[in-house]
């Protein structure tokens, strides 16, 4: 026999959820999932699971024997890869696939090339950018700002043309065509 909860204990309860209780590390999850304006905690978990997959690899990689052409081969494989999502800053060196967080997936979203290209102030206005669907990668437009943009893929992030922002930012710089009128 329970007792029957008081009003204020019943309104405390609804907003905690016991199934999906996550415990551990949340004070760091905050602070990144703030500074890097990740709305959705699901995608921050899975840049953990997937920084921490990287590693393992990293790892048994590293285990095998120095002289073995497998250890080789599959470490040049891994780095590339690494390299060219923009991951690790160099591709020589086994050692920087270790040091991958999930701050590193992160660091690729768009929003934040954004504002490291200085298209944007802010990550949180990068995001609502890119949600409203101002901004694209190449040809095709953009309105997840969850998207990683590679390093091949980070010379051509630019406004949509027919974008208001766009527009402002040709009409301030002096070089909008009038033809486009």
């Amino acid at each position: 026999m329970v007792r029957k909860l008081k009003y204020h204990e019943q309104k405390l309860l609804k907003k905690v959820d016991f199934i999906k209780w996550n415990a551990d590390n949340t004070l760091h999850e905050n602070k990144i999932m703030r500074l890097f304006h990740i709305q959705k905690r699901e995608e921050y978990t899975m840049y953990n699971k997937l920084s921490r997959e990287i590693r393992e690899v990293a790892r048994k990689i590293a285990n095998i024997d120095p002289t073995d052409t497998f250890r080789t081969e599959t470490s040049s494989k891994l780095l590339e890869k690494l390299y060219i999502l923009g991951l690790i800053p160099t591709k020589w060196d086994l050692g920087n696939a270790d040091k991958i967080t999930a701050s590193s997936f992160c660091r690729r979203r768009l929003p934040v090339l954004m504002v490291k290209n200085k298209m944007s102030e802010t990550v949180k206005n990068a995001t609502k950018l890119v949600e409203h669907g101002h901004v694209r990668v190449g040809a095709e437009v953009v309105k997840d700002p969850a998207f990683l943009v590679s390093r091949t893929n980070e010379d051509f992030v630019t406004w949509v043309d027919g974008s208001a922002i766009r527009q402002h930012v040709l009409e301030y710089n002096d070089l909008r065509d009038d033809f486009e009128l």
